[in-house]
C-alpha cells in the first residue's frame, strides 16, 4: 500500500484509537436482552485488535450503530457489541457509556497496556456525519495513534474516519482494511479473464456508476433484480407494472450502449399480480403482462446465467436477483451463490459484497466457499467504479 500499515506502527505504550465497522444487527434474546445477531463485521475486526492488544497498545475503539440521526437512542447503545466483542476476543472489552469529553478519557486512563475500550456510538453526536472538526478534535484527543479497519465506511468522509485520521501523528491501515483493498484490486487490475460481473438491486439510480464501470471493464454484465426493468424499459419491453424508474431510462440507455453484447438480462420472470402474492406466482418469457411485476429470474435466465459464471475466472456480485427476502421469490439468487461457490471451486476468483448477496451466501452455506466476502457493499461499489474513498485517502502516506 502505498498508505501505513498496522504492522508499520510501534503501538507498545500507545494509545490507539481504531475505527471499526460494528454496525452489526441486534436482537433481543429470550431474557429480553439486545444481543448481537450476527458478530460477522466483529469478528473481522479482531485480528487487527488481538495484534495491538499483544503489542501492548490500549485500543480504544469507536463505532457507529445505525442512524440516530445525532441524538443518543439507547436501542442503538454499543453496551451489546461490546459483550459480543469480548466473547470473540476471548478478554475484557471494557465499554464506556460516552464517545468524547471527561468521561471517555478517564476510561482510556484506566485502561491498562493491551486493554481494549469500545466507545459509545459515534453517531449520537451530530458532528460524526459532518465530520465536524470539534468532533473530530475530541476524538483525537483519544489517541496517540489512529488505526482505521472499517471499510464498510471508508466512502464516507465522517469525523471518525476521515477527521480524526488527519489529526493524528499516524493514521494506517488495519488489517481488515488492508485485505479489502487488496481483494477489490486483484479483481481491477488485471484480472484473470473472463471477468463476469453480476449485478442486482432494486434501482438502476444506486448503481449507475458501477454499472457503467463494469460494462466497460468486464466481459459479461448480467443484470437482475428490479433494475433489470428499468433496462428492459430502455429497450423497448413491455415490464407489466415492475418497478421501474422512468426518469433514468436515458441513463439505462447509455449503460446498454456501452455494453454492448456484454450486457445479459432477464429473458424470462417469476412473475405475480402484487408484491408478496404468492398464491399468483407466475413463469413469463420476454414481456411481463400488463397486471403482473416481475420479483424474481425465471429458471431459463437463471441457468443462462449459471452458463456464464462458470466460464469466469473472475467473477465479481453485489446485489440480489429478486426480492430475496420473500422465499417464494429467491430462487434466483441462490442459484447465482451456488454456481459462484461450485465456480470458486473451480479455482476462479470471487468476490462478493452487498447485504442481500452476503444474506444469500450465508443462508446457503456457501460464505466459506468463494474467495472474498466483502464487508462494505457501498464502499465496493464506490472502489469498483473508480470513485475516491475517503477514508483510505486520509491515512497518513509512506514516504
Amino acid at each position: 500500500m502505498k498508505k501505513l500499515t498496522l504492522d508499520d506502527l510501534e503501538v507498545r505504550g500507545q494509545q490507539v484509537l481504531v475505527r471499526v465497522d460494528f454496525n452489526v444487527p441486534l436482537q433481543r434474546n429470550a431474557d429480553g436482552q439486545m444481543v448481537v445477531a450476527d458478530p460477522t463485521r466483529i469478528r473481522a475486526a479482531t485480528p487487527t485488535i488481538n495484534a495491538i492488544a499483544r503489542a501492548g497498545g490500549k485500543a480504544i475503539l469507536i463505532s457507529h450503530l445505525g442512524r440516530p440521526r445525532g441524538k443518543v437512542d439507547a436501542a442503538l447503545s454499543l453496551a451489546p457489541v461490546a459483550q459480543c466483542t469480548s466473547q470473540e476476543l476471548q478478554m475484557p472489552v471494557h465499554f464506556c457509556p460516552a464517545t468524547v469529553g471527561e468521561e471517555a478519557r478517564a476510561a482510556v486512563r484506566a485502561l491498562p497496556d493491551g486493554g481494549v475500550v469500545l466507545l459509545e456510538n459515534t453517531r449520537f453526536d451530530p458532528g460524526e456525519t459532518r465530520n465536524a472538526s470539534s468532533f473530530a478534535a475530541a476524538l483525537a484527543a483519544l489517541g496517540d495513534l489512529f488505526v482505521n479497519d472499517a471499510f464498510g465506511t471508508a466512502h464516507r468522509a465522517h469525523a471518525s474516519n476521515v477527521g480524526v485520521a488527519l489529526r493524528m501523528r499516524q493514521a494506517a491501515a488495519g488489517y481488515l482494511l488492508q485485505q479489502e483493498l487488496a481483494e477489490l484490486r486483484r479483481i481491477t487490475v488485471d484480472p484473470a479473464r473472463p471477468v463476469v460481473a453480476l449485478v442486482g438491486g432494486a434501482k438502476v439510480s444506486d448503481k449507475i456508476g458501477v454499472l457503467g464501470a463494469l460494462a466497460s471493464s468486464s466481459d459479461a454484465l448480467l443484470v437482475g433484480g428490479a433494475m433489470s426493468y428499468t433496462l428492459l424499459k430502455a429497450q423497448g419491453y413491455s415490464i407489466g407494472h415492475s418497478l421501474v424508474e422512468d426518469d433514468r431510462l436515458s441513463d439505462a440507455a447509455g449503460i446498454i450502449a456501452v455494453a454492448g453484447s456484454k450486457l445479459h438480462l432477464p429473458s424470462d420472470h417469476v412473475t405475480s399480480t402484487a408484491f408478496g402474492n404468492v398464491e399468483n406466482r407466475a413463469i413469463h418469457v420476454g414481456d411481463v403482462p400488463d397486471d403482473r411485476l416481475g420479483l424474481d429470474l425465471g429458471p431459463a435466465t437463471a441457468a443462462a446465467y449459471r452458463r456464464a459464471i462458470m466460464e469466469a475466472s473472475t467473477v465479481v456480485w453485489n446485489g440480489p436477483m429478486g426480492v430475496f427476502e420473500q422465499p417464494a421469490f429467491a430462487a434466483g439468487t441462490l442459484a447465482m451463490a451456488r454456481a459462484i461457490a461450485d465456480v470458486t471451486r473451480r479455482g476462479a476468483t470471487t468476490v462478493v459484497g452487498g447485504g442481500d448477496s452476503v444474506r444469500a451466501l450465508r443462508q446457503s452455506g456457501l460464505d466459506r466457499e468463494v474467495t472474498h466476502v466483502s464487508t462494505g457493499g457501498g464502499a465496493m461499489l464506490t472502489f469498483l467504479e473508480g470513485g475516491a474513498l475517503p477514508g483510505v485517502e486520509a491515512l497518513t502516506s509512506r514516504v
